[in-house]
C-alpha cells in the first residue's frame, strides 16, 4: 500500500500543477480582456499568469477548450442575475426589470463578447455560443411576456432587436452613451413598441 501511494503522488502532483497553471491562464486571459486587450498574446498571458511560455502554448493548443472555460466562468457570474425571479406586475414593470437585468449582464459580458467575436470565425465553440446567446435572448422574451400577450411577428422581432446585446453594444460604444443613458434609451424604445402594438393596459 505504501508503494502504491508513492507512485500515485507524483502523478497527482503534476495534475494539480497543470490544473493550477490552466486556472491562472484563464484568469490572466479574463483580466487582459477585461482591461481592453481583446486579443492578448501568449507572452502577455504568460507574464500575468506567472507561468512559462511553453505552458501557455501547451494550453493554447486547444483554444476551444480555453474559450469554454472562460465561458463557464462568465456564466457562473451572470446566470444568477438572468435567472432571478421576475416581479409580478403589468408589462411596464416587466419591461423595466428586463431592461435593467440585461443592462447589468450585457455590461459585464461586453468586453468578453467583443473579444470572442474577434475569434469567432475560427472557433466552432464561439460560433455555437453566439447562436446560443441569440436563442436564449429570444426565449427569455417569449417566456417573460407569454402571459402578457407578447407582440408577434415583426413587432416581436423588433423587440428582440431593441433588447439585444448588439443594441446595447451600439448604444454604449458607437453612440457613446453612459450606462444610465443606454438603459433609458432601451427602455423608452421597448416601451414605445409595446404601446404601439396595443398592449398597453
Amino acid at each position: 500500500m505504501a508503494q502504491i501511494e508513492k507512485t500515485e503522488k507524483p502523478s497527482d502532483g503534476r495534475r494539480a500543477r497543470g490544473e493550477e497553471s490552466r486556472r491562472r491562464i484563464v484568469e490572466a486571459m479574463l483580466s487582459q480582456i477585461g482591461e481592453g486587450n481583446l486579443s492578448p498574446s501568449a507572452e502577455e498571458v504568460a507574464a500575468q499568469a506567472n507561468v512559462g511560455l511553453r505552458t501557455v502554448f501547451r494550453h493554447f493548443d486547444d483554444m476551444d477548450s480555453l474559450y469554454r472555460e472562460i465561458s463557464e466562468v462568465m456564466a457562473t457570474e451572470l446566470m444568477p442575475i438572468a435567472a432571478a425571479p421576475l416581479p409580478k406586475g403589468d408589462w411596464r414593470e416587466l419591461v423595466a426589470e428586463l431592461v435593467d437585468r440585461r443592462a447589468r449582464v450585457f455590461e459585464k459580458m461586453m468586453p468578453f463578447k467583443i473579444a470572442a467575436d474577434v475569434h469567432r470565425h475560427r472557433s466552432e465553440f464561439l460560433r455555437d455560443e453566439h447562436a446560443r446567446l441569440g436563442t436564449m435572448q429570444r426565449k427569455i422574451l417569449r417566456d417573460v411576456f407569454s402571459l402578457k400577450e407578447c407582440p408577434a411577428g415583426p413587432t416581436f422581432e423588433a423587440l428582440d432587436l431593441l433588447m439585444s446585446f448588439d443594441s446595447w453594444r451600439r448604444l454604449r460604444l458607437d453612440q457613446g452613451l453612459s450606462v444610465a443613458q443606454a438603459k433609458k434609451t432601451m427602455l423608452r424604445a421597448s416601451s414605445a413598441l409595446f404601446e404601439s402594438a396595443g398592449t398597453a393596459a
